[in-house]
């Protein structure tokens, strides 16, 4: 540059130039800070996000395949639904596994007349199932009572119903069911309901008129 008739040299400095490791490792030191990530997802919320990815592609992939595209999709899952909940309405809730039928009676010896007594209790109440069970064991108590089945512990509803028919043949049926309803609700998982409790009152009080079965020997 001339001033004057003076020429004046400057000298300027040499740029700066950085490497390309020392840059990245230099950004990745800046990106690091809490300033960046303050409004970042939380680990559970990056993982609810994976998951809906995931099942949103599932059901993509799925109607896809099925006819009918995504309608047909939604009918299948609904029938599912609806044989699925006619299974649970008709099996009942499912309580355990029943791995063999047990006694009829408990420990403690109770007549027929109590047994009456706590059934129509628990159908006051709404208690179906226990009063379900509470007949059946007025039915069989009533039985032993008459002497048309030898009082004999650790007897089951079926066994006993199977001995009162030999005695009771006209009713073997209804014994039967009786039998039958009293092991849905004990050991099958079923709930008990009026119309059960209804019929196992009716047997009850027919059994009480019945005239049993004669044999042996007649003079």
């Amino acid at each position: 540059m001339s001033t004057g008739g003076l020429i004046a040299v400057t000298t300027a400095a040499p740029p700066v130039t950085t490497g390309r490791d020392a840059a990245r490792e230099a950004a990745e030191r800046e990106l690091s800070k809490p300033l960046y990530h303050q409004n970042d997802p939380s680990p559970l919320q990056r993982a609810l996000d994976r998951f809906w990815d995931w099942l949103g592609d599932f059901f993509e992939r799925a109607s896809g395949a099925t006819p009918g595209g995504t309608l047909g999709l939604l009918a299948v899952v609904l029938l599912a639904a609806l044989a699925i909940g006619a299974l649970w309405w008709r099996l009942g809730t499912p309580r355990r596994t029943a791995t063999g039928a047990a006694a009829l009676f408990g420990e403690a010896p109770r007549t027929a007349a109590d047994h009456r007594a706590a059934a129509d209790a628990h159908a006051a109440a709404g208690r179906w199932t226990e009063a379900v069970q509470e007949r059946m064991r007025a039915v069989v108590r009533a039985l032993e009572e008459r002497t048309l089945l030898d009082p004999r512990p650790g007897r089951t509803a079926d066994e006993a119903a199977a001995e009162a028919a030999a005695r009771l043949p006209h009713h073997a049926g209804d014994l039967r069911a009786a039998a039958r309803a009293f092991d849905d609700v004990t050991y099958g998982g079923r709930t008990g309901d009026p119309d059960t409790y209804g019929r196992l009152r009716t047997l009850d009080l027919t059994l009480e008129r019945a005239t049993p079965l004669l044999t042996g020997p007649t003079a």
